[in-house]
């Protein structure tokens, strides 16, 4: 299908502000509302129209991309821990991607540990891969003619290093994150003021890059997934944007509501349940801001942090939560602090926080950074990891990594006082 008339009457509708929306000869729910009398209204139709455009030219882009690969096969690489935001997008490049006949594979070298995310994949029969470094070794990487990035730019991902050394070209990155640094790649659509990669997808299903059939059971689990993406990334819609409220319309067409519900009441674990109950005994609380360190973790109960974060950051008179462990990996013999920031205060920009308390590594790499309302981040600890079999330097190495990351988290939320105190 070609987007090129499409595009040149929201040019032209950009222009006059008199046009209708009935003119476009896509069978979509409308991108273009009629405006109504009033100022703050004319405004907000033209900034909706710049969105329309937008999503209208990235579309454009992207057919155009698509079609230059056509019988082509391409790795779809996510964050180590992928969440339904980055699942559900990149379930959705995987179907738009399949009518020029290329073959992509969704990949992630973490694991999925969340049991909502759990839930998403085996009810639906989500196609993602976990790729481990043993994983790595035993595939021949020159199958393949290029990757993707979908809801992440690299900077999470321990597979990248490995389709860069097999010289694989970057074809396309999607995402709603801040920009991490200088990507060269054939299309980019990088939206930090989108609030969920899943709402730019929805977007390309609208301007017809994919046309969704309810009676295609692929179809109704996809939109599934993506209302479930959608909706986790605006925490439930209470930070939708009006972008995102007419993609969750539009989903809401083809959506299995019953699917969904089964998915959100998946059941938290045991373990889960007690890194929560220790960031309840661990938290300290200061100016608002609710910090704990939860010691160490396995690494297929990473999710847990997230999901303290988010207990902690209902407490009364607490707006933002910092939850952070030591995540150990028995396979690799590695360790890696992670934390998860939880915020309802909106004044707080959480990409900025943890930049700022944690910095970069010496390539110049941030630890972590967020979007609106959550954040994480994730420090190796390289040669220091592992030896936790003696319990007493165990203990010691937490107390260390917990004494200064409270000092780093601590700076920021009351500068005056020193949370390391001399002797």
């Amino acid at each position: 299908m070609q987007l090129n008339s499409s595009l040149s009457q929201l040019e032209s509708l950009t222009l006059t502000n008199d046009s209708h929306s009935e003119e476009t000869d896509l069978d979509i729910e409308p991108l273009v509302r009629q405006p109504t009398n009033g100022s703050n209204t004319e405004s907000g139709f033209v900034g909706q129209q710049r969105n329309n455009y937008l999503a209208y030219q990235k579309s454009e882009e992207l057919q155009q991309t698509l079609m230059g690969r056509r019988h082509e096969r391409h790795l779809i690489v996510l964050q180590d821990f992928p969440d339904p935001d980055a699942l559900s997008s990149a379930w959705t490049y995987q179907l738009i991607a399949q009518q020029y006949d290329i073959k992509c594979e969704i990949i992630y070298g973490g694991t999925l540990s969340h049991q909502e995310n759990i839930a998403l994949v085996k009810l639906t029969g989500l196609p993602a891969q976990r790729w481990t470094p043993p994983t790595l070794k035993t595939k021949d990487l020159s199958l393949y003619h290029g990757f993707v990035l979908i809801d992440n730019q690299g900077t999470t991902s321990q597979l990248l290093s490995a389709v860069v050394q097999a010289k694989l070209p970057l074809v396309a990155v999607i995402d709603h994150h801040s920009l991490q640094g200088e990507l060269k790649s054939e299309f980019t659509d990088i939206r930090p003021s989108v609030r969920a990669t899943a709402t730019i997808f929805t977007q390309y299903l609208q301007t017809g890059l994919l046309t969704l059939d309810n009676s295609v059971s692929q179809h109704v689990k996809c939109a599934t997934a993506l209302m479930h993406g959608l909706r986790s990334d605006t925490n439930r819609l209470m930070q939708a944007q009006e972008e995102d409220f007419m993609a969750a319309a539009y989903l809401s067409r083809f959506y299995d509501a019953q699917l969904l519900n089964a998915v959100l009441q998946a059941n938290r674990s045991k373990r889960v349940m007690d890194v929560i109950e220790r960031s309840l005994k661990n938290r300290i609380v200061q100016n608002n801001f609710s910090i704990a360190g939860v010691g160490y973790l396995r690494y297929d109960d990473r999710d847990a942090i997230p999901q303290a974060a988010d207990f902690l950051v209902t407490e009364e008179n607490v707006h933002t939560a910092v939850v952070y462990g030591i995540v150990h990996d028995e396979d690799e013999e590695l360790e890696v602090v992670i934390g998860s920031l939880r915020t309802s205060k909106l004044t707080l920009d959480p990409d900025e926080f943890i930049k700022e308390a944690f910095g970069q590594d010496s390539s110049g790499r941030f630890f972590g950074g967020g979007r609106t309302s959550a954040g994480g981040f994730e420090i190796p600890m390289g040669f220091l990891s592992g030896g936790n079999e003696n319990s007493a330097y165990a203990r010691m190495k937490w107390e260390v990594y917990d004494s200064q990351i409270k000092q780093k988290l601590l700076r920021l939320v009351n500068p005056k006082d020193n949370p390391i105190q001399s002797e």
